[in-house]
C-alpha cells in the first residue's frame, strides 16, 4: 500500500509555516487519540499516521528532502514511523511529541503513561559509495554496523535475571515530581523529571551484569538498505528505528545513510546528465563514421555525419540518470572533438601541405553554424 502524502495527511500546504504545521498535527492528534476513541483500530492508525508526518515536517532537514525527493527520499522506512503507520509504538510518540497536547489529554494516552520518560537511541551515520551503474538502477546494500543493541539476557530491562522493576518511590511511577511554589500571583504548580529514576518511574535493585542495569550492550548487525534510483553525492537517506537501542527498553534512533559516488572512467555526470567528451580523426570528421559511446547498460552506437566540426554536441535522449521519485531521466551528451595530430612523418607533412592550399580545407564557417554556448543552450531548453 503506498503512502499518504505528508501534507495531505495533516491538511495543510507546502508552504506552511512551522507554527502552522505544529497547530494541524494538534488537530489530527487530539482528533484521532486513542483516549477519545477507545478500541478504535482506524482512528489509531491515522493517529499515528499524523505523528510520522509531523516528526518529518517539523524537521527542517527532513522536510526538505521530503520536499525534494518525497518518500524516496526520507529512505527505506520513511519518517519517524517506518513503512506503515502501524510501524512504530505509542510509547514513541508521547516521549517526543506528548508536549503537543498541551494538557488536553495530559499526554495519557491510556496504560499509565503518564509523563514516564522513553528512552531513544541515538542515530547513527554511515556512508554508503555506489558506482553510477548502482545509482543509475537503485540497489540493495548490506552494511555491517557496530551499534548498541538490546541486552539479551535481561531482555533490555536492566534488571539482573529478569527480576521485576521497582516502581520509584519518589514519584511512583510517574516519572515526575509535582512541586509547589507560593509566587506574588499565588500557588504556582511546576512538574519536573524525577531525579530519583531519571524519568523512567522505574528504579533496578538488582543490576544485569552483562549491560550493568543500562539495557543495552555493543554489539555489530548487518542491516540491509534499499537505495532508490538516482540518489546523488551528499544525499542523505533516514532508515527509522535502525540506530543505537536506547537505554531500559527504550526506542532506537534512526540510521542516517550519506550516499557517496564513485567517479566513473569515462562517464561524467552533472545531476541527471552525462557527459562524454569523443575524439574522432580529420578523415573522420570529413567523410563520416560510426562511433560506438558507452552508456550505463552497456554501448550505443551513434552516426558522424560527413563533415562534423570539433566541438558539435551529440544527443543520446533519456539515457541518462533517473530523477528520484520520479518517472523523469536525463540525456547522454556526447562532445565530438577532432583531433589533430602532434608528430606528422615527412611524408603526412606533405601531404598536408598539398591540402593546406586545397579550397574545400580552407575554414567557411557559416553564421547559422551555432557557437558553443548556442549548442549547450539549446540542451537545456
Amino acid at each position: 500500500m503506498s503512502k499518504r502524502d505528508y501534507y495531505e495527511i495533516l491538511e495543510i500546504t507546502k508552504s506552511a509555516s512551522a507554527d502552522e504545521i505544529k497547530k494541524a498535527y494538534r488537530k489530527m492528534a487530539i482528533k484521532f487519540h486513542p483516549d477519545k476513541n477507545p478500541g478504535d483500530k482506524a482512528s489509531e492508525e491515522k493517529f499515528k499516521e499524523a505523528a510520522e508526518a509531523y516528526e518529518v515536517l517539523s524537521d527542517p532537514n527532513k522536510k526538505q528532502r521530503y520536499d525534494q525527493y518525497g518518500h524516496a527520499g526520507m529512505g527505506n522506512n520513511g519518517g519517524f514511523g517506518g513503512g506503515s503507520a502501524g510501524g512504530f509504538n505509542m510509547e514513541d510518540i508521547f516521549s517526543q511529541f506528548g508536549d503537543i497536547f498541551g494538557g488536553h489529554f495530559g499526554g495519557s494516552g491510556g496504560g499509565g503513561r503518564g509523563g514516564r520518560r522513553v528512552n531513544r537511541g541515538s542515530n547513527l551515520r554511515v556512508k554508503v559509495k555506489l558506482t553510477l551503474e548502482e545509482v543509475a538502477n537503485g540497489v540493495e546494500k548490506k552494511i555491517k554496523v557496530n551499534k548498541y543493541v538490546s541486552c539479551k539476557p535481561c531482555n533490555g530491562s536492566g534488571a539482573k535475571n529478569g527480576s521485576s522493576m521497582n516502581t520509584c518511590s519518589t514519584c511512583r511511577g510517574s516519572g515526575q515530581v509535582t512541586r509547589m511554589t507560593q509566587t506574588i500571583l499565588g500557588t504556582m504548580q511546576t512538574a519536573s523529571t524525577c531525579p530519583s529514576c531519571g524519568g523512567e518511574g522505574q528504579t533496578i535493585t538488582d543490576k544485569c551484569t552483562s549491560c550493568h542495569g543500562d539495557g543495552i550492550v555493543r554489539d555489530e548487525e548487518v542491516i540491509t538498505i534499499n537505495i532508490p534510483a538516482g540518489v546523488a553525492e551528499g544525499m542523505q537517506l533516514s532508515v527509522g528505528g535502525r540506530g543505537n537501542m536506547g537505554a531500559r527498553g527504550g526506542v532506537a534512533g534512526d540510521l542516517i545513510v550519506v550516499i557517496e559516488e564513485t567517479e566513473h572512467e569515462l562517464l561524467k555526470r552533472d545531476g541527471m546528465h552525462l557527459y562524454y567528451d569523443h575524439y574522432i580523426s580529420y578523415a573522420d570528421a570529413a567523410l563520416g563514421t560510426q562511433i560506438e559511446v558507452p552508456t550505463i547498460d552497456g554501448k550505443a552506437k551513434v552516426k558522424i555525419e560527413p563533415g562534423t566540426q570539433s566541438g558539435k554536441v551529440l544527443r543520446l535522449k533519456a539515457k541518462g540518470l533517473p530523477e528520484v521519485n520520479s518517472y523523469s531521466r536525463g540525456d547522454i551528451l556526447v562532445n565530438i572533438n577532432v583531433w589533430t595530430p602532434q608528430h606528422l612523418t615527412k611524408d603526412e607533412k606533405k601531404i598536408m601541405e598539398d591540402l593546406r592550399e586545397a579550397e574545400n580545407f580552407k575554414p567557411k564557417p557559416s553564421r547559422k553554424d551555432k557557437g558553443f554556448f548556442e549548442r549547450m543552450k539549446e540542451y537545456f531548453e
